[in-house]
């Protein structure tokens, strides 16, 4: 028997005053006082600094429940609170039933002793974080790393206490999102009701899957209130039944049911096969009844995946093996999407989801500075064929190393690993982001510059910590609720060899790397050709939004790039003399503010298409390309492809192109001929027709053309012919003249590229007629774009949200391309094409020259 009681009418208030106000729950007290008009929205303007006193107080939740007397009859009535963010103390009818210290926690307790027919109150005291943590550092003596807290902003100097809780790290502050610390309760509350069996969990351990068998292991956890008794145990899927009986004692147990499958379906990877997902059901029968006393499903994919570390002669691999296959990994890297991450609704994940699919992506990393993210992203991903690289919540700071911290984020990793332990997806389970390479413990002088700070025995002990957390705790907690996962220390890294070769580097020829020369110490694009990992696990560079996007938080006033509302909306210090140095080296002047911000997106998707293609030309020494960042957790200035509205930027278009299956990739030689590279991830091999056109950029004058025979092995790369550049040019001016590249298999264009002789920066750009025809029998979907003369970066922009099936793209004169609008279809989670509605177009020299001056289509 099972029952859930709803929590529901909630109300809160400050902890000091007595008045009350609704609250929705799952939400924090910011969110509810914003509904509420209490406080200004912190996105807007400089309200940020405006809410800073939220965090220092104490807040009461409350709701009243009924509880009838058939709900008492029950065996349990159990509270469950999925997520408490973070110091809480709990009551029901003014009795404590438990203490809250972890966001990632969930939380449950019997409360049936505490309850009574009629109406009850359940009372969630929350405790200021700063508060319960600021006497944590003090008592320390000394502060510990975390760069990325913004304790200034927050009015406590230099007091950065987020390591000190279990936490959202952002929440404290970084350098793409705001300083908002919330309280509240981020998860579903609940009361369950029930007596006899419960299932707790139902896990489908895959202990070897290949495409002629898989032998699994299915492991239930149950909890018996009653007497010892004997129930027949079933698993069944898609017409398969497996049974046996088992004897079921008082208390808590787990029992295991082995299971084989021939000829399973595989879940691949989307570029690979479908993503196959079997439902499993566990049902315990009750013996000589036949009725069903308890049950659980769970959605799941059968695959192999592992992670392959191998010596070779270069150094050591590092790739994901996915049912017996190599994957070269294409992807960003995934923050959460709002500072509040109850804001984030269903359909929110699926546009950010469906936008990684349509991108050719096959892989998001959950970085760790975020939160273990909500279930329906894990689901989507498994849908649509998006492996996950999962960290644990830990990045950029050292942490407390007292047996109160382990034991619970033991418990933490515990819970996390069981939630999302099905997902098909799951690649892998990392411990932290970036904490080993910047300790850099075997390097006197190595990494952030942390260890001048500390006393040789503070630096031995901070070390052991971090060993006990990163290299016991965490790998043992995967090893025990998920051992078919691969576990990663630390991204980047090389290896755990307990010397200076365990610290990753941007030459590591070992396990990943992230890649900060190009922004963080200004080195030129060029130097993504020579930093190349085996495996590329963060790089990027920032933009600025588009100008609608800009334009709900800044009004026009605020348009320059060192107002006060603009440089709080860009939280890298040296962010915006980055972009602009960057610009004046490799783009021309933009005409004005509204032109900086689309010049910037320009800027950053040619510095993007250029590490992306250079990772994926190095294939199979690099397997696996993930940018820095999917995402935005508000309006702002960043690293990020889709703007915090969704709405994709230059990068993201840049990405799908250079993402594609199929892609041809030009590189110039040290005598300046081109190298055409033609990289194929599919499981086929490709061989085509490659037609050759060298075209003048200022009329459609075709000067020579030529047609070669090639082909490339199935998740081959490499060089598939060499361009001669001064004899195909014979003296013409290398400003003037560009090449496309089209290639063919049988007649069907499978991939396709323009080629420049000269840098965005001299290229003679001359004002572009765009014409705009809509393609008959489309239903206004549908597009032909075309121009006479060299159009870069094409920008077309919609009256409707939505993407285009292409975007910031080149037009070759006389040579049209054809692009689709689409909208998302929350039913399907795919992007569909619809109407756009009005239709501007504009270029890159509309920003650089001759006036600003759009063209529109009805």
């Amino acid at each position: 028997m099972f029952n859930v009681i709803g929590l529901d009418c909630w109300r809160f208030r400050e902890a000091q005053s007595n008045e009350w106000f609704n609250a929705k729950v799952p939400g924090c007290v910011h969110t509810d006082l914003l509904r509420l008009g209490q406080i200004p929205d912190p996105f807007a303007g400089m309200n940020e600094a405006e809410v800073q006193w939220i965090d220092k107080q104490d807040w009461i939740y409350e709701a009243r429940f009924e509880i009838y007397a058939k709900q008492l009859q029950y065996q349990c009535l159990e509270l469950v609170l999925e997520g408490l963010d973070t110091y809480a103390d709990v009551k029901v009818n003014g009795q404590h039933v438990l203490s809250a210290n972890n966001m990632f926690r969930q939380w449950r307790r019997d409360v049936k002793p505490f309850v009574q027919i009629g109406e009850n109150r359940l009372e969630i005291y929350f405790r200021s974080p700063v508060a319960e943590d600021v006497p944590k550092l003090e008592g320390l003596g000394y502060a510990l790393p975390a760069p990325n807290d913004q304790s200034e902003a927050g009015g406590l100097a230099d007091k950065k206490v987020s390591v000190f809780a279990r936490k959202a790290p952002y929440h404290y502050g970084w350098d793409w999102g705001p300083r908002l610390v919330t309280s509240g309760i981020w998860r579903e509350g609940r009361i369950e009701a029930w007596s006899g069996m419960v299932m707790r969990d139902l896990f489908i351990r895959q202990d070897e899957v290949h495409p002629e068998e898989a032998r699994l292991t299915a492991i239930i956890e149950i909890e018996n209130a009653g007497e010892e008794a004997e129930s027949e145990l079933r698993i069944s899927t898609e017409s398969k039944v497996w049974s046996k009986f088992v004897e079921l004692l008082k208390g808590k147990q787990t029992v295991e049911l082995e299971l084989d499958m021939s000829r399973p379906k595989l879940w691949w990877c989307r570029g690979l096969g479908e993503p196959h997902l079997y439902t499993f059901t566990a049902e315990l029968i009750e013996r000589g009844q036949g009725a069903v006393i308890a049950d659980k499903k769970v959605k799941t994919g059968l695959r192999s995946i592992r992670l392959v570390r191998e010596r070779d002669a270069e150094g050591e691999s590092f790739y994901f093996e996915l049912n017996g296959v190599p994957v070269f990994v294409k992807g960003a890297n995934h923050i959460p999407n709002d500072s509040f991450a109850t804001e984030v609704t269903k359909e929110r994940y699926r546009h950010e989801i469906a936008s990684a699919a349509a991108s050719h992506m096959n892989m998001l990393r959950v970085w760790g500075g975020g939160i273990y993210e909500q279930d329906v992203f894990y689901e989507l991903c498994d849908e649509n064929g998006l492996l996950v690289w999962q960290d644990f919540m830990f990045a950029c700071s050292m942490y407390p190393g007292d047996e109160a911290f382990f034991e619970n984020v033991a418990q933490e990793a515990e819970d996390n690993i069981k939630r999302l332990r099905n997902h098909p997806c799951i690649a892998l389970w990392c411990g932290n982001n970036e904490i080993d390479s910047a300790w850099a413990h075997y390097e006197e002088n190595g990494g952030w510059g942390w260890k001048k700070d500390y006393t040789s025995e503070q630096r031995e002990r901070l070390w052991a910590d971090y060993e006990t957390l990163f290299h016991q705790i965490l790998p043992e907690a995967v090893r025990t609720w998920t051992p078919e996962t691969a576990y990663w220390p630390s991204s980047p890294l090389i290896g755990l060899t307990g010397d200076r070769n365990q610290h990753a580097h941007p030459s590591s020829k070992a396990g990943d790397v992230h890649y900060w020369g190009v922004w963080h110490a200004s080195e030129p694009f060029e130097n993504y050709h020579i930093r190349v990992g085996r495996f590329m696990s963060e790089y990027g560079f920032q933009s600025f939004p588009e100008y609608k996007s800009v334009r709900a938080y800044a009004e026009e006033k605020d348009l320059g790039l060192e107002s006060p509302v603009m440089l709080a909306h860009q939280k890298n210090g040296a962010g915006n003399r980055l972009i602009t140095e960057y610009m004046k080296r490799y783009m021309r002047e933009p005409k004005d503010f509204i032109c900086f911000l689309s010049m910037s997106q320009i800027l950053q998707a040619e510095a993007m298409k250029m590490a992306i293609e250079s990772h994926r030309r190095h294939k199979p020494y690099c397997m696996g390309t993930l940018y820095w960042q999917m995402n935005d957790c508000w309006p702002v200035a960043s690293w990020s492809s889709m703007d915090y509205f969704g709405r994709w930027k230059a990068l993201q278009y840049a990405a799908k192109r250079s993402f594609a299956d199929v892609l041809l990739s030009v590189t110039d030689t040290e005598q300046g001929d081109k190298e055409l590279h033609l990289v194929n991830d599919t499981l086929k091999p490709v061989a085509g027709t490659l037609r050759l056109l060298l075209l003048h950029i200022r009329d459609r004058q075709l000067i020579r053309e030529e047609e070669i025979q090639v082909e490339q092995q199935a998740g081959g790369a490499g060089i598939v012919h060499i361009l001669p550049t001064e004899q195909w040019l014979s003296g013409l001016g290398r400003a003037e003249h560009m090449l496309v590249a089209h290639l063919t298999q049988h007649g069907e264009q499978v991939a396709s590229c323009e080629v420049y002789f000269a840098d965005t920066k001299e290229l003679d750009l001359p004002p572009a007629n765009i014409k705009v025809t809509e393609v008959q029998e489309s239903r206004g979907s549908s597009f032909m774009l075309y121009s006479d003369v060299l159009a870069r970066h094409v920008w077309l922009s919609a009256e409707r949200e939505g993407i285009f099936s292409d975007n910031h793209l080149d037009l070759a004169p006389g040579i049209p391309k054809i692009v689709e609008f689409m909208a998302l279809n929350n039913d399907t989670s795919t992007f569909e094409t619809v109407s756009p509605g009005t239709l501007t177009v504009r270029s890159l020299a509309d920003w650089i020259q001759g006036g600003f001056i759009p063209k529109s289509l009805e």
